[in-house]
C-alpha cells in the first residue's frame, strides 16, 4: 500500500483517517490523534486530572484507540469514541488508586469558592470543581465526553436514574452558579460605574 503523504492527511475528513489507519497507515492515526489530542485532554482535565496525568491518560487512550482502531464502527465520532476511551481509563486509575472516595470527601469539604474575587468572573472549570465528585463525573462524561445517560452509567457502574439524578442535580448547581457570578458582576459594575 503506497504510503499517504502527511500534508494530504490533514485534509481528509476523521471517517477517511479511520478507514487508512485501519488498513495500517499509522500516519492516519497520528493525524487523528493531532486534531483530537486537547479535546481529549480537556475532558480529563474537567473530569479531575492534573495536567500532567491528562497528558498520561490521553497518550495512553490514543495507544489503545490505535489498537483497537478495527472497532471504531463509526456509530459516532471518532472524536467521542476516543473521549469515551479516555474517560474510562481515567475512571479505571482512580478507582485502582482508590482515590475516589478520597476526591468525594476533599470535594465536599472544600464547599463552594470564597465569593471576594474583585472581577467576579467564574469559567467552566472553577464552577465544575464546586461540584460533589458523583456530580462532577457525570456531568463531565454526558456533556464533556458525549457519554448517553445509560453509558455513563455503565462507566461508573451506577445505576441509570442515579447518573440521572446526579447530571440533573449538577446542572442545577452548575446554573445557580453561573447566575450568581452574573448578578455579581453587574452589581459589581453598577458600584464602579
Amino acid at each position: 500500500m503506497p504510503a499517504v503523504k502527511t500534508k494530504a492527511l490533514a485534509s481528509l475528513h476523521d471517517v477517511e483517517l479511520v478507514a487508512l489507519a485501519t488498513a495500517g497507515e499509522r500516519r492516519a492515526f497520528g493525524e487523528l490523534a493531532r486534531r483530537h489530542g486537547s479535546a481529549v485532554r480537556g475532558v480529563l482535565r474537567r473530569m479531575g486530572a492534573q495536567p500532567a496525568e491528562a497528558d498520561d491518560i490521553a497518550q495512553d487512550a490514543f495507544m489503545a484507540g490505535f489498537e483497537r482502531i478495527a472497532e471504531f464502527r463509526g456509530e459516532g465520532t471518532f472524536a467521542a469514541w476516543i473521549k469515551r476511551i479516555a474517560a474510562r481509563l481515567y475512571l479505571k486509575r482512580l478507582q485502582r488508586e482508590r482515590r475516589l472516595s478520597a476526591f468525594a470527601a476533599e470535594t465536599d469539604e472544600a464547599g463552594p469558592a470564597a465569593a471576594g474575587d474583585a472581577d467576579r468572573r467564574i469559567d467552566l472549570d472553577e464552577a465544575l470543581r464546586t461540584l460533589g465528585a458523583a456530580e462532577r463525573m457525570c456531568v463531565t462524561l454526558c456533556f464533556g465526553a458525549g457519554l448517553s445517560h445509560a453509558e455513563t452509567a455503565d462507566a461508573l457502574n451506577l445505576p441509570l436514574g442515579t447518573v440521572k439524578s446526579h447530571v440533573k442535580r449538577g446542572l442545577e448547581k452548575l446554573r445557580a452558579r453561573l447566575e450568581s457570578a452574573q448578578a455579581g458582576a453587574l452589581e459589581g459594575s453598577r458600584s464602579h460605574g
